[in-house]
């Protein structure tokens, strides 16, 4: 099985990481890029494949985003399976996981998966249903990070909940009607931070097997933030304080 990713971060990052997986890279016709050639030189270094292709031909491969001039086919990932999490966590002294509940947008799973890596986050854990596929947009926006960071889809999230919990990880969820915010909550244990959807925040059940809720506190006219936009500032809040 094989898949296409594109832009230059994407492509980059699986390069450094899994140059195996490479079958062929194609390259915009006539494209003169300083941040492209140097990344075309180590394409062709690694022995793989580069072809030219016009606008159009990239254009419909990347089902019309934007691939500043570069769209590879590659083999398949590993696909994180939920039977995975516990070897996954077995050995971590501070586990630390975000779980994403609702999040449909491919864009703001990238975006999520993005902050996860930066931050240091041990894995990524959405529902089955009702979730965002890691597809070549959200590897795009990810910048790399779908390669680095497990991405586990579960069969019934608020089981899983359950489970991190028999393993004494603090699940906390956000909901803009927590009583305390993000900054009055101690991090410096095992924790898993679940984020809801935007506009609708997580579901009920999900909500219901949190140990904690808490908010973002909002000083301007906005209500909401961008469901990725709050995830880094939550994660990062977590980092300052476990770095403690």
């Amino acid at each position: 099985m094989s898949e296409i990713i594109y832009g230059i971060h994407a492509v980059q990052s699986l390069l450094e990481s899994d140059p195996q997986r490479f079958i062929e890279v194609f390259i915009l016709k006539g494209r003169e890029d300083r941040r492209l050639l140097p990344l075309i030189q180590q394409i062709e270094q690694n022995g793989i494949s580069v072809q030219v292709a016009n606008r159009q031909w990239l254009d419909n491969k990347a089902e019309g985003a934007v691939h500043q001039g570069i769209v590879a086919r590659v083999k398949e990932g590993r696909q994180y399976q939920e039977n995975d999490l516990p070897s996954l966590i077995e050995g971590l002294e501070k586990p630390f996981l975000l779980v994403l509940d609702g999040v449909t947008d491919p864009h703001n799973l990238g975006a999520c998966l993005r902050s996860a890596d930066a931050a240091g986050v041990h894995a990524v854990i959405v529902p089955r249903d009702r979730s965002a596929q890691l597809n070549a947009t959200a590897k795009k926006v990810a910048s790399g990070a779908a390669e680095t960071v497990p991405l586990i889809r579960v069969t019934n999230l608020a089981r899983t909940l359950r489970y991190l919990q028999e393993q004494n990880i603090w699940v906390v969820g956000t909901a803009g009607e927590a009583d305390h915010t993000l900054y009055q909550t101690k991090f410096s244990g095992p924790v898993a931070l679940v984020m809801g959807a935007e506009g609708e925040g997580m579901r009920r059940l999900t909500r219901e097997h949190c140990d904690e809720l808490i908010s973002i506190p909002m000083a301007g006219s906005v209500s909401s933030l961008n469901v990725s936009v709050a995830t880094g500032i939550c994660l990062f809040e977590m980092v300052r304080q476990r770095g403690e």
